[in-house]
C-alpha cells in the first residue's frame, strides 16, 4: 500500500487529466476490492459463529459466563484467564448482565465494525502526496489486510479487546480535533494497554504537549478509578503480577511476542534476565520514540504511530498475538531506492502478520530461535533498524525505475491480461525472491497434504483405486515396466545406491542451482524460467488435488520394493517413513520429473556450449529412471510432469511473449543495460 497524505484527498491534477476509461477501471477495481473485503468479513463471522460453544470466544465466555471472573464478586485474577488491566475489567463488568448468546453475536459484529473503522482511519491517515488511485483503493485494501492478519483473527476467535486501543490511538491522532480530546483517547487506550503510554513522549516531542499531558492525566485518572473500585485487583495486577506479567500463561510461552518472552525462551532467568530486559527495553523505547519523532516531523505521522506501537509491544512484559496490530501499520513505510526494492518491506510485513511463522521459515532446528520470535523481530526492525525514506529524499516519490523490454505483440489479443504483463530486464530483489519462494513452497506442502483431507488415511482408498486405474492404462499401452525395472535395479547394489542417491539429492539441488545461476548471470532469463516453473507447479497442485494417486511402492499386492523409504506396513492407515508428514499420494503429475525436465529445457535453451546442453538433458533422463526404479512413480506420472511443464512454458509465453534475448553482463553486480528483442514470428 503506497504512502499518501493523512487527509486522503486525491490529487487534482490526476482527476483533471484522467480519461473516462481509466476512471471506470478504477471504480471497478475499487468495487472488486470491497467485495473481497466483504467476503473476508463474512468468512470470519462464519468461522467464529459456526464453531461450537466452548471452542469460540473462549476468553470472553470465560470472563462473563455463569461463573466467569467478571461475573462473580471475587478477584478478576483468581484464575489467569483474564489478563487485562483492572480498568479493562471495570469497563467490561456491565457486559455480564447481557444474555450470553446475544453477547457473543454482539461482540463478534462489534469487533468487525471496529476493524472496518480501523481500516478506514488508517487509509485516511496515509501521508502525502496521494494519487487518486491510492486514495480510492487504500480503504478496502486496509480492511482486507486487517481481516487477514493473525492479530485480528486471534482477537475475533478469543473475544479480545485488543483492537480498541489501536483504534483509539489512531482516532486520537488523525480524526478528533483538539489536543485535549486527542490525549483523552490515547490515555484511555493506555489504561487498556499500559505500554501505549509510550505515545505520550511522541506527542510531547512533536509539539502536542497538551495532548501528552491529557494522555498522562487520563491514564492516571482511569487507573486510579479502577484502583478505587477494585483495590485488591489493582494491587494484584500492578504489584503482585508486575503489570500483568504473571497472567495468561507462562511468560516464556511462544505466544508472548515481547523482549521479555524472547529472553526467557533463550534460557535467561532471574536478575540477569530482568536487568537485560530493562536495559534492552529502555534502549528500544528511546530509539523508537526518537525515530517516530523524526518521521512525524517529516510528515509521516502514521509511520511514526506504527513505530511507537512496535516499540510498545517489544518493551511490554507480555505481548500476546492479538496485541500485535501495530506491526501491520508499519507497512506504510517506504524502503529502498529502486522501484524493485520498494515491495520488500510491505510484502515481508504482510507475510509475517498473516501467515504462521512455520510457513515463513523452514522446520529446521537451526532457525527455531528466529521462527519463534519472527513477529518480535519484525517489530524491533520497524522500531529501530529499517531505514524508512524521508519525504525529502529524491527517491521517496521517484525511485530508480525498473527497466522493461519493449512490448511484444500479444499472441491472443482477446485475453485481457496480456497487455498488462511486461517483461522486466533488471534483476529482482533477492530477499523478496527468497521470501516468496519459501512461502510458495510452504503453501505447496500444505496443499499436497490437504488434498487427502489432512491425512493419508483419509485418501488412501481413493488413491489406491486411482493406482489400479493407472496400472490398467499402462498395461493396455504395454508400458507397465515399473515392477521389472525395480527388481532389475535391486539386484545390482551400486545401481540401486546410485538411483537412491539421485532420487533423494538432486530434486531440489539442481533447480535451485539453475535459478541461482540465472539470477546472478542472466536476470531476464531468470524471470522467464521462474515464471514457467511457477505455472507448472501451480498446475501440478491442481493435479494433486483432483487426482490423488498411490505410487507403485504404496500399492498393495504389486510387489514393488521401496528402495528409498524401506519396507512398507500396508496394515496401518498411515504407513511408510514419511506418510505422517506429507501427502504420499501426490504422484500425478510427477514434479520430481517435471522439475528435472524444466531444468533440462532451461539449460538446453540458455547454455552456450553443446556439452552443457547435453548434461542438462541428461538430468531428466536420470531422474525418470530413478523415480521408476525406486518405485516412487508410474511411467504415466512422468508423462503428467512433462505435460504440466509444457503448459508452464506455454503460459509464460502466452502472458509475457517470447523469451527476450539477454546480454550477459561483464560484471556480476551490474544490471543488463540493453536487451535486443526477437522479431515477432
Amino acid at each position: 500500500m503506497a504512502n499518501v497524505e493523512h487527509s486522503g484527498r486525491p490529487a487534482k491534477a490526476f482527476g483533471a487529466t484522467a480519461v473516462g476509461g481509466a476512471r471506470g477501471r478504477l471504480r471497478a477495481a475499487r468495487l472488486g476490492l470491497w467485495l473481497v473485503a466483504a467476503v473476508l468479513v463474512v468468512r470470519q463471522v462464519a468461522v467464529v459463529l459456526s464453531t461450537p460453544r466452548g471452542e469460540r470466544l473462549t476468553d470472553l465466555e470465560t470472563w462473563v459466563g455463569p461463573n466467569g471472573v467478571l461475573h462473580v464478586k471475587g478477584s478478576l485474577y483468581d484464575s489467569t484467564q483474564f489478563t487485562g488491566t483492572p480498568f479493562a475489567g471495570l469497563v467490561l463488568k456491565p457486559l455480564t448482565r447481557a444474555a450470553e448468546q446475544a453477547l457473543g453475536w454482539g461482540w463478534t459484529f462489534g469487533t468487525l465494525l471496529l476493524v472496518v473503522a480501523l481500516g478506514l482511519v488508517a487509509a485516511r491517515a496515509l501521508p502525502q502526496p496521494v494519487s487518486r488511485r491510492t486514495s480510492l483503493l487504500a480503504a478496502p485494501v486496509a480492511v482486507s489486510l486487517l481481516m487477514l492478519s493473525l492479530p485480528v483473527r486471534n482477537a475475533l476467535w478469543l473475544g479480545q479487546i485488543s483492537i480498541l486501543p489501536v483504534l483509539l490511538v489512531l482516532v486520537g491522532c488523525f480524526i478528533v480535533r483538539g489536543e485535549r480530546t486527542s490525549g483523552l483517547l490515547i490515555g484511555l487506550a493506555a489504561a487498556l494497554q499500559p505500554t501505549v503510554l509510550l505515545f505520550a513522549p511522541l506527542l510531547w516531542f512533536t509539539g502536542r504537549r497538551r495532548a501528552a499531558v491529557s494522555a498522562g492525566v487520563t491514564f492516571v485518572a482511569s487507573t486510579a478509578l479502577a484502583w478505587a473500585a477494585l483495590p485488591h485487583d489493582s494491587y494484584t495486577y500492578w504489584v503482585h503480577h508486575m503489570a500483568g506479567t504473571g497472567l495468561g500463561g507462562p511468560a516464556d510461552d511462544l505466544a508472548n511476542e515481547s523482549l521479555h518472552g524472547a529472553l526467557l525462551r533463550l534460557g535467561l532467568t532471574g536478575p540477569l534476565e530482568i536487568a537485560l530486559f530493562f536495559t534492552l527495553g529502555v534502549a528500544v523505547a528511546v530509539l523508537g520514540v526518537r525515530r517516530a519523532v523524526r518521521y512525524a516531523r517529516d510528515g509521516q505521522l502514521l509511520l511514526a504511530v506504527a513505530i511507537t506501537g512496535c516499540a510498545a509491544v517489544a518493551v511490554s512484559p507480555t505481548t500476546w498475538q492479538h496485541q500485535l496490530l501495530w506491526v501491520l501499520l508499519a507497512v506504510v513505510g517506504r524502503v529502498g531506492k529502486r522501484a524493485s526494492d520498494r515491495y520488500v518491506w510491505p510484502v515481508a510485513v504482510v507475510l509475517v502478520m498473516t501467515l504462521p511463522a512455520k510457513m515463513i521459515l523452514p522446520n529446521m532446528s537451526a532457525v527455531y530461535t528466529l521462527r519463534d520470535n519472527v513477529v518480535l523481530l519484525a517489530a524491533l526492525a520497524a522500531a529501530t533498524l529499517v531505514p524508512f525514506l524521508s519525504r525529502t529524499s529524491p527517491h521517496y516519490q521517484s525511485p530508480v525505475p525498473t527497466e522493461y523490454a519493449e512490448p511484444v505483440p500479444a499472441r491472443l489479443r482477446h485475453v485481457p491480461l496480456l497487455p498488462v504483463l511486461r517483461r522486466v530486464l533488471t534483476r529482482p530483489n533477492l530477499l523478496l525472491e527468497l521470501l516468496l519462494i519459501r512461502v510458495t513452497y510452504a503453501a505447496y506442502q500444505k496443499v499436497r497434504l490437504a488434498a487427502t483431507g489432512g491425512s493419508n488415511s483419509a485418501g488412501r482408498a481413493r488413491a489406491e483405486h486411482h493406482g489400479h486405474e493407472i496400472l490398467d492404462i499402462e498395461r493396455f499401452l504395454h508400458i507397465d515396466i515399473e515392477h521389472w525395472v525395480n527388481h532389475a535395479v535391486v539386484k545390482v547394489d551400486w545401481l540401486r545406491s546410485f538411483f537412491d542417491f539421485y532420487y533423494e539429492s538432486f530434486h531440489f539441488v539442481v533447480p535451485l542451482s539453475v535459478l541461482a545461476v540465472l539470477y546472478w548471470r542472466r536476470p531476464v532469463d531468470y524471470r522467464w524460467a521462474r515464471s514457467s516453473l511457477g505455472f507448472a507447479t501451480l498446475l501440478a497442485l491442481v493435479g494433486f488435488w483432483l487426482y490423488p494417486l498411490a505410487p507403485p511402492r504404496l500399492l498393495p499386492g504389486l510387489g514393488i520394493i521401496d528402495t528409498v523409504h524401506g519396507v512398507q506396513d500396508f496394515s496401518k492407515p498411515d504407513y511408510g517413513t514419511l506418510t505422517a508428514l506429507t501427502n504420499q499420494y501426490a504422484a500425478m503429475p510427477s514434479l520430481h520429473f517435471g522439475w528435472a525436465l524444466w531444468c533440462g529445457v532451461v539449460i538446453a535453451v540458455i547454455a552456450p556450449r553443446w556439452w552443457m546442453k547435453t548434461l542438462g538433458l541428461l538430468h531428466p533422463f536420470f531422474t525418470v529412471s530413478a523415480i521408476v526404479a525406486t518405485g516412487n512413480h508410474w511411467v504415466l506420472d512422468a508423462a503428467g510432469g512433462a505435460a504440466v511443464v509444457g503448459a508452464g512454458f506455454g503460459l509464460a509465453y502466452l502472458f509475457q511473449g517470447p523469451r527476450a534475448r539477454s546480454t550477459t553482463t561483464t560484471a556480476a553486480h551490474e544490471e543488463p543495460a540493453t536487451e535486443r528483442q526477437p522479431s515477432p514470428s
